[in-house]
């Protein structure tokens, strides 16, 4: 089945990095999109940055284009996110998210890992 596992949270200081990583099976890995979506206490889940299958033409969140940056490792059927000059706001729960790329469509989630900005 497929299964998605994020690591590289914790806490870190304003301006400080971080490099989230996902690694996936269970699917053919290499086809499908990936990305990193976000969830701060009280607030709706927000998608944070989407890298297609073969690794080209990365999206971001307004907010965070300049910020971080997603990628993806086909070989090794990872995915991550560096997230470089980090803010109190971005403090949230990050999850790796797959997304089916035949019909049936579906998305599937990683079980989350906790970012915290905090000095």
């Amino acid at each position: 089945q497929v299964q998605l596992v994020e690591s590289g949270g914790g806490l870190v200081q304003p301006g400080g990095s971080l490099r989230l990583s996902c690694a996936a099976s269970g699917f053919t890995f290499s086809t499908y999109s990936m990305s990193w979506y976000r969830q701060a206490p009280g607030k709706e889940r927000e998608l944070v940055a989407t890298i297609t299958s073969m690794g080209g033409s990365p999206n971001y969140a307004d907010s965070m284009k300049d910020r971080f940056t997603i990628s993806r490792d086909n070989a090794k059927n990872a995915v991550y996110l560096q997230m470089n000059s980090l803010k109190p706001e971005d403090t949230a729960v990050y999850y790796c998210s797959a997304l089916k790329p035949t019909p049936p469509r579906r998305r599937y989630w990683g079980q989350g890992t906790q970012v915290t900005v905090s000095s």
